[in-house]
């Protein structure tokens, strides 16, 4: 299986390193990373990030307060259909999306693959459901991303343990390489995505976790803005940092490769093919400019 490590969306918030822990400037980088996995079933999207319409219409679709928070830059090419047509396929090539939640930078890019089966835990989509239920849910969940998906598939309670996890579970049309793994508190319905290939399993946390520092063994930290934002953004606070613990194990014992979703470092070694197990991966940066110009003019005809 071969997996492409894409920057689905970039948010700048105001504070620099204080939200990244690297940036010299007031502004912080802030990736939302995706993946695209190559199988036999066709291609398989691990999350979305933003979408087309999001960069093109980002109100009312978008929460104006998230979109000021976290400085959104809304750009086309950064969508995953625009760098999947990159890489010379089709929209209709993405039979499944799997998401590890249903907040707005993780799920904008849904319609866009009008023919996807998108699959997600029963708890989050019942939570995204209730949205109305305070401030916050009302802002992180935007029916509007996904009000035209054609078929979901949700999953809750059985399945299997998988190194130390509970109930992780292999997913409806796809293959056993890859599994859903609950990771509560980030949102009720959370959960990480895990793939196998022929030499290691690689874990996309999601949001279980923003800081690569927050795993370390010893002196484990977050920048004070990422805290913040975590905080805001709990549903449940005390499973979050159970879930992050044995994430924590699960680092250490080197038997997988731990990445999330918001931070540049980490994607960075992932789009390199650093620190994976041997996966063998692929990086949107390989590409030339000319091939994603070129490709990528062909999104508005699809």
């Amino acid at each position: 299986m071969r997996i492409h490590y894409l920057q689905c969306g970039t948010d700048c918030p105001l504070g620099g390193a204080l939200f990244d822990g690297f940036s010299r400037g007031i502004l912080g980088h802030i990736p939302c990373a995706a993946q695209l996995v190559e199988t036999n079933e066709g291609l398989v999207l691990i999350d979305t990030g933003y979408g087309t319409e999001d960069v093109r219409h980002p109100h009312p679709r978008l929460s104006k307060f998230f979109h000021a928070l976290l400085n959104i830059r809304f750009r086309l090419r950064e969508t995953a259909l625009y760098q999947i047509v990159a890489l010379g396929y089709s929209p209709a090539d993405v039979r499944h999306i799997v998401l590890t939640h249903l907040d707005f930078d993780h799920a904008g890019g849904l319609e866009d693959f009008p023919n996807a089966r998108v699959h997600v835990m029963e708890a989050e989509r019942d939570a995204a459901e209730r949205k109305r239920q305070g401030f916050i849910a009302r802002r992180r969940y935007r029916p509007a991303q996904w009000n035209e998906v054609r078929e979901w598939r949700t999953y809750a309670g059985g399945g299997e343990r998988w190194f130390g996890f509970e109930n992780a579970r292999a997913l409806d049309g796809l293959p056993p390489e890859i599994l859903m793994v609950p990771l509560p508190g980030h949102t009720a319905g959370h959960a990480g995505i895990a793939v196998q290939s022929d030499t290691g399993w690689v874990l996309n946390a999601g949001d279980a976790y923003f800081y690569r520092r927050e795993l370390d063994a010893d002196r484990r930290r977050c920048t004070p803005g990422l805290r913040f934002y975590q905080r805001l953004m709990d549903t449940d606070r005390s499973l979050r940092f159970a879930n992050q613990e044995r994430l924590r194990d699960l680092r250490q014992s080197s038997a997988v490769t731990v990445f999330c979703s918001h931070d540049a470092k980490e994607l960075e070694a992932m789009q390199r093919g650093r620190c994976i197990g041997g996966v063998e991966t692929c990086s949107m940066a390989r590409m030339t400019s000319h091939s994603a110009g070129r490709e990528g003019a062909r999104i508005n005809a699809t």
